[in-house]
């Protein structure tokens, strides 16, 4: 197995103070194909208990990232992005969807972030209707430990999905 991505050096064409959200949005990438692999449509949105589905997960990363770039960009959410994180939860998309759907949400904000010259790190930034301040350093961060967060919620959602339908784990020696 290959070293996590952060461990696998810089990015070509990737400045270093924009490096760990490249890093973060590869892991995101890879652990998802790799714990999500055979789940059906039905798998992707089964509730277990009162926890969210995995479906609600992955839109979530996907979107948040959408909505937290924008914040970095120094602009404030559209009618569309509020109107999408209110349908998170709803069930539909299939697996492939989904995870297509967060590959072109990390891909633009990768785009989007590129344009990031160090110089701003510490330019302010206000987030939501109340504008609660941030950083782009701080949005930075919290772009990176958020979707790791996330993720790390969807591959337990998914492993738990897994054995409902009586399938074994991934592999024995699993380290998530």
């Amino acid at each position: 197995m290959n070293p996590e991505p952060w461990l696998r050096g810089p990015i070509e064409g990737v400045p270093p103070h924009l490096m760990p959200v490249f890093h973060s949005f590869a892991q995101v990438r890879e652990d998802l194909a790799r714990y999500t692999e055979g789940l059906t449509t039905e798998d992707v949105w089964r509730r277990t208990g009162s926890l969210p589905s995995l479906g609600f997960h992955l839109r979530h990363i996907a979107h948040s990232v959408d909505r937290l770039v924008t914040y970095l960009c120094g602009d404030q959410l559209t009618d569309t992005q509020i109107a999408t994180l209110k349908q998170e939860g709803d069930p539909g998309a299939t697996l492939p969807e989904l995870l297509s759907d967060i590959d072109a949400k990390l891909s633009d904000a990768e785009r989007r972030i590129r344009e990031i010259g160090a110089a701003t790190l510490d330019e302010p930034r206000y987030i939501g209707k109340k504008r609660l301040p941030s950083t782009v350093l701080g949005l930075l961060v919290h772009v990176a430990e958020h979707t790791q967060r996330h993720l790390g919620q969807a591959i337990t959602t998914a492993k738990l999905a897994r054995e409902n339908r009586g399938q074994p784990p991934i592999s024995k020696n699993e380290s998530n």
